[in-house]
């Protein structure tokens, strides 16, 4: 997996809940975006610059992310992410601290590969879906899935029973499909007519 280097500083939590929403508006209102790392002995709640997110978030890639709060490095993924419902912009982000002893839960993004058979019989080739989720130790996790789809005939489908990665748990249910060649009308009037 790619790296990426984020720097953080703590943040206080208020007390009462209105207090704290003062503070994580302001924070927002000053290109600021709250976090959470957890994972460790403790939960950390830190802030980053909205700016310095836009390689991490925006990109189909995922990464290890090398997070330093106040100094202190620590080795994270992104888990789950909060945008406004109404401008888009990120309201908050949880990540998760992880190290090379204890597996991980992460989606990897699916990349097709080959030209199907049933392609070339006329039929077109879905993408059901975009990313698997899978179960390793975070250093064995690929950047990508590859899938082979050159041997896929018309109207057939592979699903995620289908497939196996060496070091990978696919947790994503085991008859879920990942793509799949339908048959288009031309492609049945060429096999009607021969």
């Amino acid at each position: 997996m790619r790296t990426f280097e984020l720097q953080g500083a703590t943040r206080t939590i208020a007390e009462r809940s209105s207090e704290q929403a003062r503070a994580l508006k302001a924070l927002r209102k000053n290109n600021g975006v709250p976090c959470v790392l957890y994972g460790g002995k403790e939960n950390i709640n830190f802030c980053v610059k909205s700016d310095d997110l836009r390689k991490l978030v925006y990109t189909p890639h995922i990464y290890v992310v090398n997070l330093t709060i106040d100094g202190v490095a620590h080795t994270a993924i992104m888990k789950e992410l909060q945008f406004h419902p109404v401008k888009d912009t990120i309201l908050h982000i949880d990540f998760l601290e992880i190290d090379d002893q204890n597996p991980i839960v992460m989606e990897v993004p699916v990349k097709l590969q080959g030209l199907a058979e049933g392609v070339k019989a006329g039929g077109k080739l879905q993408q059901q879906m975009r990313k698997l989720k899978v179960k390793a130790l975070y250093t064995n996790i690929p950047e990508v899935l590859n899938v082979d789809v050159t041997s896929l005939g018309l109207g057939k489908s592979t699903k995620v029973a289908d497939l196996s990665f060496e070091g990978l748990e696919l947790i994503n249910p085991k008859s879920a499909v990942v793509c799949m060649v339908k048959a288009t009308r031309a492609a049945m009037n060429a096999a009607a007519n021969q």
